[in-house]
């Protein structure tokens, strides 16, 4: 009886964590006409940089878009050449990015430059080894979540997503997903299996553009921006209670 209710649940928690990525932003691997973007002389040391870095971290830390906070994420976008212009300072923002967080706001596809709330509690996890994410009522309280090994290809600041792992309430229920559920979360699926499909099918992953002690900022692959707040706490023990990660 247990085993069918969390099934029913985790049915119904799929569709809304689906709907959740419509609303933000598709996360398959698309690649970026960078001929397009207009780049200014700006680094990491730039005041430019770190007034853009300011107005995203304040809008993530309140969790509202203001009226400039798409100029300041492209003024960082357009320069990610010179701000990371080498392996050691691309692995500086892989390690910023460790941590838990909080998905506050979003714009659609590639064509929607307005930042909106996301509307429900929805995180994402980052560390040496692994990433995860899900959606629950706080941080305390987590319903659906998923966890796998990410792949960094730092040389174009983008990981590639693997879900080896399907939880609710921090309870490993993997075993028991029916397979029409886990193929719609590409369980255990690696790559290499993308390319074996008909199509242009890609590994869904994300490109990260900026990293600081209270944000992150990442693309999916239609183009789509999200805004993370770092989170206090430590979400694996309320996501992965059983997880060694």
């Amino acid at each position: 009886m247990i085993i069918i209710q969390l099934l029913q649940i985790l049915t119904i928690f799929t569709l809304f964590y689906s709907q959740l990525y419509c609303y933000g932003f598709s996360t398959t691997s698309t690649p970026i006409n960078r001929r397009s973007i207009k780049r200014d002389d700006i680094t990491i040391t730039s005041k430019e940089y770190k007034d853009a870095m300011s107005t995203i971290d304040v809008a993530s830390k309140s969790a509202t878009p203001s009226d400039d906070l798409y100029d300041a994420v492209r003024v960082i976008d357009r320069n990610t050449l010179k701000i990371y212009p080498d392996i050691e300072s691309k692995e500086e923002l892989w390690k910023r990015s460790y941590g838990s967080w909080k998905l506050v706001l979003a714009t659609g596809g590639g064509k929607f430059k307005t930042f909106k709330k996301v509307p429900i509690f929805a995180f994402a996890m980052l560390d040496e080894i692994n990433f995860g994410n899900g959606i629950g009522l706080n941080e305390n309280l987590i319903l659906l979540s998923l966890l796998g090994p990410h792949e960094l290809i730092t040389r174009i600041r983008q990981m590639i997503i693997n879900v080896d792992d399907i939880y609710i309430g921090s309870r490993n229920i993997t075993e028991i997903v029916p397979k029409f559920i886990g193929d719609g979360m590409a369980l255990k699926k690696r790559p290499i299996d993308y390319k074996k499909e008909k199509g242009s099918s890609r590994p869904p992953a994300f490109t990260f553009i900026a990293a600081s002690d209270t944000s992150l900022v990442a693309r999916g692959g239609s183009g789509g921006i999200a805004i993370w707040t770092r989170l206090d706490k430590d979400i694996r023990p309320a996501a992965y209670s059983n997880s060694s990660s």
